[in-house]
Formats: structure tokens, C-alpha cells, sequence
């Protein structure tokens, strides 16, 4: 299934529903967006066996909202792609490097974010993120894949000028500024992705790719992370993890490519669709 939250366009109240988005378009499904365990997904499969698809509204006929609109944690991973590692001359980790970001940074697939001036710096990193589907905790490797409800695209939008400051890193400023944490279009269950450790990921920006990787690059993989998060930090359902970005993000280019107003960033991961965002100047 393909979750998603979504407002009707012709709605004031901008009430956000959830839904499972078809070919034909999103059907309203019950329950909380933080309801993603088995039991929780086969009740909505059952829903829609029952009311077939005579309530599938269009496209046109809504906005897309983050498929997790409250995650309870929003949590990144740094520095896990192989070829990012080297194209920033650093050595292999060996432990995940992990920072958070705030709620005030997430946004949906159709959102707009802000240039607002408080960064000249403003970089994007297509990334592949998980979901937790029910409560972990001290979890082993080899049960870890029985957390997690599933996968989505996000762009962990970095202020660089903000995040580089010296002699101290801040990672959790110059990741967590408003809306820097897009992610959807939609939630992918687990069901839908037969290996999430082999998945072409890339980014765009106004139509040229600036990365063009695989997951398979990931250093830590998922089981690893959340077997590894998971020891001393309950994660609970509707979590978020990035888990890391690959090569070609835009600080590293000669010369470097930021953000402007009027780009439109686009994130596409195999089987996750495209998160596609424009940046406005605020």
C-alpha cells in the first residue's frame, strides 16, 4: 500500500485525512497516522476490499501532506553512503553518526520552502527513510525488519553556513530550519520494496541530476540502524529515520550549487515515487 495525508483543495478548515493513494487517486482510509503495525495495515486493507473505489477523489481534488505527519522523533543518520564519505575525503565511520531533526523542519511533497535569508547556504540530500511500525527497543538485527512499517523519500535540507560553523559543528541547527524535511509523496509498506538495500536514488534540481546513486552504497544498513538506535532509545510507531545521503551534494561541487529561489528540487527513489518541492524566497 502507498499511504498518504491529504487535504481536499476545496476544504477552509485544511482538516488532514489519510488515505491510500491508487492509479485513480486517494481513497480515505480510518485510523491514526501513527496506527502502522501489521493489525493497523491489514484493518485498511480490509477497509478497501469493503468500499471498493466509488471514494476515490482525484488528484486535483486534494494536497499531499507528509505521509507521517507527527513523528514522534525525526531521527538522521550522517556520513553512511560510501561514496559520500569519499567525496568528502573522510574516512569509513564505524558507528553510526546520529543527529535529529526538529518537528518544526517537516514538510509535505507539495509544500514550498522558504528561502527566509537566515542561510546563503542551503543544500539538498536526497535520502531514503524508514518508519517505525510499533514500539522498539533493545531490538536485535535479526528481528529488526519486523519493526518497521515502511519507506519513503525524504530531502534533508541543510543550511551548510549554519551546520559548518567553527570551531563546532551544529548539526542540529542547520538541519532542523522550518520545512527543511520534506518527505512522500507517500509511505511505501514494507510489502511494496523487496530490498530497500538496492534502490536507484537521485536528485534534481530544475531537471539536471546533481546525485545518481544506489542504496546499496549504504554503510549501515537498515536492520543494523535500527537494531543500533534502538538500544537505549524506544523508538516508537511512526518514528522517521534518513538514513543517509550519497554523492553529489551541492557544497562539494566546484563551484558549489545551492539553493535559489525558484528551484525545484526533486527526489526519486526506486518504487518511492518523486518528493519534488520548489524553494520560494520568504
Amino acid at each position: 500500500m502507498k499511504l498518504v495525508s491529504y487535504y481536499l483543495k476545496n476544504d477552509d478548515d485544511r482538516e488532514l485525512r489519510r488515505g491510500v493513494l491508487l492509479e485513480e487517486g486517494v481513497v480515505a482510509v480510518p485510523g491514526e497516522f501513527n496506527a502502522l503495525g501489521g493489525s493497523d495495515l491489514a484493518e485498511i486493507q480490509a477497509y478497501l476490499q469493503q468500499a471498493g473505489k466509488a471514494q476515490v477523489l482525484s488528484l486535483s481534488e486534494v494536497r499531499l501532506g507528509p505521509p507521517v505527519p507527527a513523528p514522534p522523533k525525526i531521527i538522521c543518520v550522517g556520513l553512511n553512503y560510501y561514496d559520500h564519505a569519499s567525496e568528502v575525503n573522510m574516512p569509513i565511520p564505524t558507528t553510526p553518526i546520529l543527529f535529529g531533526k526538529w518537528g518544526n523542519s517537516l514538510a509535505g511533497p507539495e509544500d514550498e520552502i522558504v528561502l527566509d535569508g537566515t542561510s546563503e547556504r542551503v543544500d539538498y540530500e536526497a535520502e531514503l527513510t524508514f518508519v517505525i511500525g510499533k514500539t522498539a527497543y533493545k531490538v536485535s538485527e535479526a528481528e529488526a525488519m519486523n519493526y518497521i512499517a515502511g519507506y519513503m523519500c525524504s530531502n534533508d535540507v541543510s543550511a551548510r553556513d549554519l551546520q559548518f560553523v567553527t570551531p563546532n559543528m551544529q548539526w542540529a541547527r542547520g538541519k532542523s530550519l522550518n520545512g527543511y524535511c520534506p518527505v512522500g509523496p507517500f509511505l511505501a509498506t514494507k510489502d511494496e520494496i523487496s530490498d530497500p538495500h538496492n534502490l536507484k536514488i537521485a536528485c534534481r534540481v530544475n531537471g539536471q541530476t546533481l546525485q545518481d546513486s544506489n542504496t546499496d552504497q549504504l554503510i549501515f544498513k537498515i536492520p543494523f540502524l535500527l537494531s543500533h538506535i534502538s538500544q537505549g532509545i524506544t523508538l516508537q510507531p511512526g518514528d522517521i529515520v534518513l538514513t543517509g545521503t550519497p554523492h553529489g551534494v551541492g557544497f562539494t561541487r566546484n563551484p558549489p550549487i545551492f539553493m535559489k529561489a525558484g528551484d525545484v528540487c526533486e527526489i526519486e527513489i526506486e518504487g518511492l515515487g518523486v518528493l519534488r518541492n520548489t524553494f520560494v524566497q520568504g
